[in-house]
């Protein structure tokens, strides 16, 4: 809870990965990835329920070990390629809602990006409460390396700009920071994000990180870019 609003952190987490299947229990640094997503959740001073959303009961099982709620296992439907993370969001605040748990905000935490700092979730929290006024939802980015005006396409075998109006310049530093957002937590009050279906509000803070939280783990070789990260950043074995 923050200055009297609730607050829950939904985890999600399917069974059915492809780019690195069993990703989300998959061993990282001597825990399975998802429990470093649940461990950072339960540190934090402002949440009230930190629940996980996946359709696996081994899934199920592990986040429970690390002591995140599970009370669903999400229906086929919802654990798809082609569903939408706001659908699995509308399903479990569903779910909460069935439960007599109502929540003021809403944080999405993907544990494919497990690189967060101890109060990164309640620095976001507070920054977010702070300019309730004036925002409606707060996403955690890092500025790119490889910048957009610089990026390229294939027309066939021709190479081209990826987007024409940036390309002319031709190194990152010419060009304005650009920024991707990085899933360390993604929030925004719960009936703002109902009705507008976005964390990408008009009324939306950006929460800059550290250069090293800017990776997420799709593929083996992310995998091994955040292991060695943990491990050099971190001092984990």
């Amino acid at each position: 809870m923050i200055n009297g609003r609730r607050v829950v952190a939904i985890i999600p987490a399917r069974g059915g990965s492809k780019g690195l299947p069993g990703k989300n229990i998959r061993m990282l640094c001597g825990k399975p990835l998802i429990a470093w997503s649940i461990e950072k959740a339960l540190k934090s001073r402002c949440l009230d329920s930190v629940l996980v959303s996946t359709d696996s009961a081994e899934i199920a099982d592990v986040a429970r070990r690390f002591g995140a709620e599970v009370p669903f296992l999400r229906p086929a439907e919802l654990a798809t390629d082609h569903a939408s993370t706001y659908e699995v969001i509308r399903h479990a605040l569903a779910d909460c809602g069935r439960r007599g748990q109502q929540f003021d905000y809403t944080v999405l935490l993907e544990p494919t990006s497990p690189l967060r700092e101890d109060d990164d979730i309640d620095r976001m929290l507070d920054r977010l409460d702070r300019g309730s006024a004036d925002f409606d939802s707060i996403v955690s980015v890092g500025e790119v390396m490889h910048h957009p005006a610089i990026m390229k396409r294939l027309s066939g075998e021709r190479l081209e700009p990826f987007v024409a109006e940036l390309s002319a310049a031709t190194r990152r530093q010419d060009n304005a920071p650009a920024y991707f957002p990085f899933g360390v937590a993604y929030m925004a009050k719960s009936a703002a994000l109902l009705e507008q279906n976005t964390f990408y509000m008009p009324r939306c803070l950006a929460f800059p990180l550290r250069r090293y939280q800017n990776y997420e783990i799709d593929d083996l070789y992310d995998w091994l870019c955040v292991q060695a990260v943990m491990r050099h950043e971190w001092r984990l074995p």
